[in-house]
């Protein structure tokens, strides 16, 4: 079990809160017509991100002998929506950004209800009958608190956009290094409570996260690929597999199920993605993803 200190208590909530802000003050609701228009796209995108990279995760933990902690601390990470960060990213890379901001958005919003259920299986899976207490995920309490961070936030963001779009456009950039600075500080204090267990955790969670983040990233473009997408489409849809929402996995393993050991494959994951996002960039770059057609074959 982890002490809850401010930073994980408060901080995490409330960067969560304002990240969210900030990816709705993106958008406004003719935006959402991505989802008409290219419907393929927005549909492998959310399949993929929602059921088969936590998928990948429970293969994975089962491959690699993980403990019960870690393999539920992947599945959390696989479970969680791409990150805002994903549109950055895409959006250097010359990707189809419409499309990033959409799915993050929509996936943001479905994980309210499949993050509870996917956490909640692997917690049954991996069950440690040999543990002193038994961990379980307070399903109402994260629904509600799920809501509370993502659906009301993005509600607010894209008001202010409505009304106030010049602020909006001046605020967003500070949400997102508000947000990135908290997430550096949680990873931080994890490590440090993790003393003389670092090491090893971080080995073996660290392994998986790594494989997580590259299958995802294969999937996204070689899927995407097959279902006909253009390139632009199919870098988008990596990255948003690839580069994930790190600080609400921290939130679930940290603030939810108080574990600390569960957060390890989460705060691995949290630094190893910026790392291949930019490799995601170079390959951007090489092969001129923006170069070519970013509408689908629709």
């Amino acid at each position: 079990m982890v002490e809850q200190g401010p930073l994980i208590e408060y901080g995490l909530p409330a960067a969560i809160f304002f990240i969210m802000i900030g990816m709705g003050m993106t958008l406004l609701p003719k935006d959402f017509r991505e989802v008409i228009i290219a419907p393929r796209a927005t549909f492998f995108g959310l399949f993929a991100q929602l059921l088969i990279l936590p998928v990948v995760a429970f293969l994975l933990a089962d491959a690699l002998s993980l403990s019960p902690a870690l393999a539920v601390g992947l599945v959390v990470i696989a479970a969680c929506p791409g990150g805002t960060t994903s549109n950055l990213f895409v959006y250097l890379g010359r990707g189809d950004v419409a499309l990033s901001i959409i799915l993050t958005v929509l996936a943001s919003l479905i994980t309210i209800v499949t993050l509870p259920v996917v956490v909640g299986f692997a917690l049954e899976r991996y069950a440690d009958a040999s543990a002193s207490q038994v961990v379980e995920l307070p399903v109402k309490k994260t629904v509600v608190a799920l809501i509370a961070i993502i659906l009301l936030p993005v509600a607010i963001g894209m008001t202010i956009k409505r009304y106030a779009n010049t602020f909006a456009v001046r605020m967003e950039k500070l949400v997102s290094v508000f947000g990135l600075l908290v997430l550096v500080g949680v990873i931080v204090a994890i490590l440090t409570q993790l003393g003389e267990r670092m090491l090893e955790l971080l080995w073996k969670g660290g392994l998986a996260a790594a494989l997580l983040n590259i299958i995802g990233l294969v999937i996204g473009l070689a899927g995407s690929r097959v279902m006909g997408l253009s390139r632009a489409q199919s870098f988008s849809v990596a990255v948003e597999l690839g580069i994930k929402n790190s600080t609400l996995g921290l939130l679930v393993t940290l603030t939810l199920l108080s574990s600390s050991e569960m957060s390890v494959p989460v705060a691995v994951y949290g630094v190893m993605m910026f790392a291949f996002g930019f490799l995601m960039l170079g390959y951007a770059r090489i092969t001129g993803v923006g170069s070519g057609d970013k509408k689908s074959a629709e």
